[in-house]
């Protein structure tokens, strides 16, 4: 079974997270989305929350699983019999930093990484980013599925 996983903060998720898992969910056998545990980083939405949502927008792709992880990435797909890192390049800025992990992820245990470019209509397009034009009464519901639009307008008209 060929398995990958597609790690990130998902805080929260957007489209342009969404299109790179569903791309991958074509490409492998099981994907494994692995929302990432930043106890330093107080995020928008809890962990719990995150991956409810990820499972929610994901619920039409059944190779998907959706988990929470803490500590190195490597450790993660050790665990799991996972050989491939899915990561979406929005620009060259992305490929810098990314490149690093990649080499230092297979030096560690030999997983590769997969860099897969952004849909263009996603190039620009972050959660802090998302999180910000909402908090401002932005319209980011192009930018995000109506699931999460939903939470980040419940969730921002309570703080």
């Amino acid at each position: 079974m060929r398995r990958a996983v597609c790690p990130g903060s998902f805080d929260p998720i957007t489209n342009g997270h969404l299109d790179i898992i569903a791309r991958a969910s074509r490409l492998y056998d099981e994907v494994y989305v692995a929302v990432m545990i930043n106890k330093a980083k107080k995020g928008l939405f809890e962990i719990e929350e995150r991956i409810e949502l990820i499972r929610e927008v994901t619920a039409d792709y059944a190779n998907v699983r959706v988990e929470a992880f803490h500590g190195l990435l490597v450790d993660f797909c050790k665990q799991r019999d996972i050989p491939a890192i899915v990561k979406g390049l929005r620009a060259v800025s992305d490929f810098d930093y990314e490149l690093q992990m990649a080499q230092m992820n297979n030096g560690l245990t030999g997983v590769e990484t997969l860099f897969v470019p952004t849909n263009p209509t996603y190039s620009f397009l972050s959660s802090s980013l998302v999180k910000e034009v909402a908090a401002w009464g932005g319209d980011v519901s192009h930018l995000v599925p109506p699931q999460v639009l939903d939470a980040l307008n419940r969730r921002l008209r309570k703080d």
